[in-house]
């Protein structure tokens, strides 16, 4: 808060903004040097830049530096730094939030903070009592025991969200976990801190209503300010430098307004943030640019500046000093880890995670220097070792608890391991999460289509990403692969990138989140062709989806045949099938009228009839799995047609009596099944008692000899159905396709799937060729 009134009244600028560039140069670098040093050992960076800072601190004590390098008008530089870089990456982080899962599991880390933040006070509370009589402090003893309470029970959410991002379980269900009981424990002690601060101040209930106003009024302007910067130069990939500004300004005049107030403005940045619409470039320029500054720059700084406040050297000098730390250290890793455990306990979650939880959630941050400093300033005569060993015991128990759980996490990978791979164990429930795969704009409305409909009727939560594959091609040798001119015309280096892509595709992904309101994280990657595959599946690992779906190397012409693009594509396709972490699902678009496309599924008249094709094994039962997601969509009907032995035709019982005609007869499932189907009958026994005796979905049997029947089969229902959904089924035998693969020209879609995509197979709907993950102790799938 004093920020912002010290901000205009130093009247030497020159020397201290020397001075603490020099500083912010030499936390920069030995950040980086300690950062290559401890990533060997699987340290992450905040930790790192901790230790740089940590170095550097006892060094800015010694008097020549300290007067040289150190001046005391520099801090007053550093705290309104510190202002302008604090409210942007907490605006960042809001930006970047996930609301969703938070809300879902409300109860789950609402709990998971509580139980740690509040054993934390109680121990806090008891040990404030202990070191305000040892430190000697001439202080309200009430106001330093509520700093103590908020000192055990704090958790930074900042140093939370870049360790989970360094160490990759971001996505993992332990990391959101973790990211939202930081976010719900940092906010809630900076709102307690702010009501006991200004309580006693005048006018602290109008002061606070004039904030919240404030914080309304801003949200509602970037709401519209969004909208209309979005509509601006439609063929702009990011927003100009001046529309930037404007938004930053916005922010920063609301921060500032708030400060003055007597408040603190991280809790309304991140707020903003959190509200500021999501869809368009506006959006996405925010976080391209925001995050790149501030995770390369602007963190740094800020972890290497919390170390650089303290002397170690100072507080082990003396016995009492070190075990006062030592207290407090244990103090605040004791009431974390034990109140995490107890909830942990209660919510049925392992020990092991419970204990990683406990250990990230008592990692610490700003706020905590922000309730020191209100000791030093409420405080009077306050001994400058006691300040010092607070801040100590604050970054030690950092230090410690990073180092911790980057060991946790390097030893417990089967934790944050994927339990979704495919989508037939799950229930419709369960989290479906997607990573759509894009090479060029064509593929783009097909890809949407499909994610639309495996959205379902939107009660199943479900998070997709959509990934750009660009070419890295050599004759370029700018490492600015996106470079906009300042009229925001393309440049040479974008054009050869497929800039011109970019820009197509962010538009489509406008549309279609207008259009349907369902956002679509975006990604992209840089990369030769024959690596390009280990970036989606290395991809798909860490944002632990349940499938991938890949665009056809093949599109359609004008006149209806199907024209081949790259081979680099189809090499790149069969090595993403597999390697793939996960299941993979092949679009096929096929039909002159775009039968299926998005637009066509949130028209409220519109209706799609989609069929699955049965022929039996893993993939064939994924892709049941798959269209029953599908069939939540109000605007599909789904039938599934099964293929079966004609011999077997006489040994079913028709129970319901009903036969369409020779070759169709819709009846129950029974009989005898040899013991290789055995597992397919009573998956699909379960499918049709659930399912389609309800009338949800239609259900057809075609009885055939050979492959020739089976596709006559194929031909009569072509022009029915606008997409066909079907297993890529191995290369197993079986009697059903024998003949269908004489002329194999695709064998990474499989049999019928390969059939169905050809040139010379006349049918007018799109085809999703389902591929299941194998476990890799149960082998790899080939093709």
């Amino acid at each position: 808060m004093d920020a912002t009134h010290t901000m205009f009244c130093n009247n030497d600028i020159v020397n201290p903004l020397s001075s603490m560039g020099m500083q912010v140069s030499c936390i920069l670098v030995v950040s980086h040097f300690f950062n290559v040093l401890l990533r060997s050992l699987g340290q992450p960076g905040p930790i790192a830049q901790i230790l740089a800072g940590l170095i550097l601190g006892p060094m800015s004590h010694i008097p020549y530096i300290k007067n040289t390098f150190f001046p005391p008008s520099s801090i007053n530089y550093y705290e309104i730094v510190g202002f302008f870089c604090r409210i942007h990456f907490m605006f960042l982080f809001g930006l970047e939030t996930n609301l969703q899962y938070t809300l879902r599991n409300l109860r789950l880390v609402t709990l998971v903070a509580c139980g740690g933040a509040l054993v934390g006070a109680v121990f806090g509370l008891s040990v404030s009592f202990y070191l305000y009589q040892n430190l000697n402090l001439n202080l309200d003893i009430y106001y330093f025991c509520m700093v103590i309470m908020l000192m055990v029970s704090y958790t930074s959410s900042p140093m939370v969200i870049r360790l989970s991002a360094e160490l990759r379980f971001a996505a993992s269900n332990i990391g959101r976990i973790a990211v939202s009981s930081a976010l719900i424990t940092e906010m809630g002690c900076l709102i307690f801190f702010d009501v006991v601060v200004c309580w006693k101040k005048p006018n602290h209930i109008s002061n606070g209503f004039l904030c919240t106003i404030t914080v309304s009024f801003v949200i509602l302007i970037n709401k519209y300010l969004a909208v209309w910067l979005n509509s601006r130069n439609r063929y702009q990939k990011h927003l100009k430098a001046a529309e930037l500004l404007l938004i930053l300004f916005v922010l920063l005049t609301s921060s500032m307004v708030i400060e003055i107030l007597g408040y603190n403005s991280i809790i309304s940045c991140f707020i903003i943030g959190l509200l500021f619409p999501k869809e368009g470039k506006t959006a996405r320029t925010l976080i391209y640019k925001l995050g790149y500054s501030i995770y390369n720059f602007v963190l740094p700084i800020y972890f290497g500046y919390m170390g650089l406040q303290c002397d170690l050297i100072q507080v082990f000098r003396s016995l009492n000093k070190t075990t006062d730390t030592a207290i407090l250290i244990l103090l605040c890793i004791g009431s974390k880890l034990g109140g995490t455990l107890l909830v942990c306990r209660y919510l049925h979650i392992p020990t092991s995670e419970g204990i990683f939880i406990g250990f990230i959630l008592n990692t610490r941050g700003y706020a905590d220097l922000l309730f020191i400093a209100a000791v030093a300033k409420h405080a009077v005569d306050l001994d400058l070792e006691a300040y010092n060993m607070l801040i100590v015991s604050i970054i030690l128990n950092t230090v410690i608890s990073g180092i911790v759980v980057a060991f946790l996490a390097k030893g417990e990978a089967k934790m944050f391991s994927n339990n979704h791979t495919t989508v037939e164990p799950q229930q419709m429930e369960d989290e479906l999460r997607i990573l759509a795969c894009v090479y060029d704009p064509r593929q783009v409305s097909a890809v949407l289509a499909t994610i639309l409909a495996m959205h379902g009727s939107r009660t199943s939560p479900s998070t997709t990403y959509l990934m750009h594959l660009i070419e890295l091609v050599k004759k370029i040798k700018s490492n600015l692969l996106y470079h906009e001119k300042e009229n925001g015309s393309l440049s040479d280096d974008e054009e050869a990138y497929g800039g011109n892509d970019v820009v197509d595709i962010n538009n489509a992904l406008d549309a279609f989140t207008l259009d349907t309101k369902i956002l679509i994280h975006q990604k992209k990657t840089v990369s030769c062709f024959p690596s390009m595959y280990e970036d989606v599946c290395n991809e798909a690992e860490d944002l632990k989806v349940t499938i991938i779906l890949i665009p056809f190397h093949k599109h359609e012409r004008i006149d209806g045949k199907l024209e081949s693009g790259k081979e680099s594509i189809v090499v790149t396709n069969q090595k993403i099938l597999r390697h793939a972490p996960c299941s993979v699902g092949v679009i096929i678009e096929r039909g002159l009228t775009k039968t299926f496309g998005f637009s066509e599924l949130i028209e409220s008249e519109a209706t799609q009839n989609v069929a699955t094709l049965f022929f039996g094994g893993p993939d064939d039962r994924e892709a049941i799995a798959w269209s029953l997601r599908i069939s939540k969509c109000p605007h599909i009907n789904l039938t599934i047609i099964r293929f079966l032995p004609a011999s077997s035709q006489n040994e079913q019982i028709n129970e319901n009596g009903v036969q369409s005609d020779g070759k169709e007869i819709l009846m129950s499932l029974s009989g005898e099944e040899s013991e290789n189907d055995e597992i397919d009958n009573t998956f699909m026994v379960d499918f049709y008692n659930r399912h389609v005796t309800l009338g949800q979905i239609g259900y057809v049997e075609n009885f055939v000899k050979d492959g020739k029947q089976t596709l006559e089969c194929l031909k009569d229902v072509g022009d029915m159905y606008s997409l066909f959904v079907v297993g890529k089924g191995g290369r197993r035998n079986n009697s059903l396709t024998i003949g269908m693969s004489d002329w194999e020209e695709c064998p990474e879609l499989g049999t019928v799937g390969d059939v169905l995509a050809s040139s010379d197979f006349d049918i007018h709907g799109s085809v999703l060729v389902i591929q299941q993950h194998r476990d890799a102790k149960k082998g790899l799938i080939h093709y």
